[in-house]
Parts: structure tokens; C-alpha cells; sequence
């Protein structure tokens, strides 16, 4: 199993969780979710989402994902993209993700072990 992170924000988590799966925006607009591996989510939420409360941090097990992964080349690192809906069995886990008072984010001590992959 890999474990894929995506970052979203608390209202749109409840919203897919009473239509009984997920979307964001960025699947109309550029044509997949973004999603990071652990080692690489601090480093989008502080460039992405500097200060933002209400976040969540979705833990994905990629190998429960009914649409596409593709691992692709942005910055020199590869990012998990998701093609398709996020179907919600494939989330293990949904984790309050908010940032430290000078508004950087840390990883959150439940994937600590989880960062080097």
C-alpha cells in the first residue's frame, strides 16, 4: 500500500462525505485531484495554502483508488495525480490539518513514520 495525502478544506471533506464521494475543483479545471506523498506535503501546504485554517489532510490508500494514479514530474519531483473522483473507502483516515501559529505547517505526529516514503 502507498499512502497518498491530499489537502482540502473541512467543508468540502463533509460535503463529499453526504454525496458519498469527492471532487475538487482542480479535476474540472486541469483534469485530476493534486495529491503529495508524505515526505512532500509540508512543502505544498506552506507553498499552497500559507496560513489557511480549516484544512484537512485526506490519507489515501492508493491501492483502494478507483481512478487513474499518475505519477507525474512537477518541479523536479513526482506527484501522485488522481484522474477521476476519489471514492470515499479508499480514505483511511481524515486529519485536522492546521498550521502553527507563524502560519507554517508541520506534519502531523501520525504520519511522522509515514514522511520518508
Amino acid at each position: 500500500m502507498a499512502l497518498i495525502l491530499h489537502i482540502t478544506t473541512r467543508s468540502l471533506w463533509q460535503q463529499a462525505q453526504q454525496e458519498g464521494i469527492y471532487h475538487a475543483e482542480s479535476l474540472e479545471t486541469e483534469g485530476f485531484i493534486h495529491c503529495s506523498t508524505p515526505a512532500q506535503v509540508v512543502a505544498t501546504a506552506n507553498s499552497f495554502f500559507p496560513g489557511q485554517t480549516g484544512l484537512v489532510l485526506l490519507c489515501i490508500e492508493s491501492d483502494r483508488v478507483q481512478s487513474e494514479i499518475r505519477y507525474e514530474t512537477v518541479h523536479g519531483n513526482q506527484f501522485p495525480h488522481l484522474y477521476g473522483l476519489l471514492n470515499l473507502d479508499a480514505v483511511i483516515q481524515a486529519i485536522d490539518f492546521e498550521p502553527n501559529a507563524d502560519g507554517n505547517f508541520t506534519l502531523p505526529p501520525v504520519l511522522q513514520s509515514e514522511e520518508t516514503v
